[in-house]
C-alpha cells in the first residue's frame, strides 16, 4: 500500500509505523534531503539532522529503548500553506531499560513534499531524557 499524500495522514502513518516499531518503514517517509530539527535539545544531543541517512541513524535504535504503546492526544492542525501541518500530541509507554513509564508532549511543525517528509522540528521537553534509559542517541551528556 502506498503511503498517504497529504501531510496530516502521512503523519498519522507514520505513528502507526512506529507504534510497530518498523523504523526503516518510517524512516522511508523520509525525502534524501529531509531535515529533522530539535530546537530545545539540550547540550549533547543532536540539534539538527541534515538528510534521510542522519534521520535512520538517529532512530535507528529507538524501539530498544523507548517502547511506544500510544498517541492518546493528537491534534493536527492545518496552515496556511498546504503542505505544512502543526502537530499537538502525547507519547506513552515505557522506558526499556528501567520499565519507567514514558510520557512525553510534543509540539511538531512537519512539512511534507510529494508525499515525503521534508522538514520535522520536534519541540519536546529536554527534561525527559535525564530519565535513565531515555538516551538512544548516544549523546556526549
Amino acid at each position: 500500500m502506498p503511503a498517504p499524500t497529504s501531510p496530516a495522514d502521512l503523519f498519522r502513518h507514520s505513528l502507526r509505523l512506529l507504534l510497530d516499531k518498523d523504523i526503516p518503514a518510517w524512516v522511508a517517509l523520509w525525502a534524501e534531503d529531509g531535515v529533522m530539527e530539535f530546537p530545545f535539545a539540550p547540550d549533547g544531543w543532536p540539534r539538527r539532522l541534515e538528510g534521510k541517512e542522519a534521520v535512520a541513524a538517529y532512530m535507528r535504535h529507538y524501539p530498544d529503548h523507548i517502547d511506544l504503546h500510544d498517541f492518546p492526544e493528537l491534534r493536527i492542525h492545518r496552515t496556511t500553506d498546504q503542505e505544512t501541518v502543526v502537530i499537538e500530541m502525547r507519547g506513552v509507554g515505557r522506558l526499556v531499560e528501567s520499565d519507567a513509564p514514558f510520557d512525553m508532549t510534543y509540539i511538531a511543525v512537519v512539512t511534507v513534499r510529494d508525499g515525503l517528509f521534508t522538514s520535522y522540528r520536534d519541540y519536546w521537553n529536554p527534561l525527559a531524557v535525564q530519565e535513565p534509559g531515555a538516551d538512544f542517541t548516544g549523546s556526549s551528556r
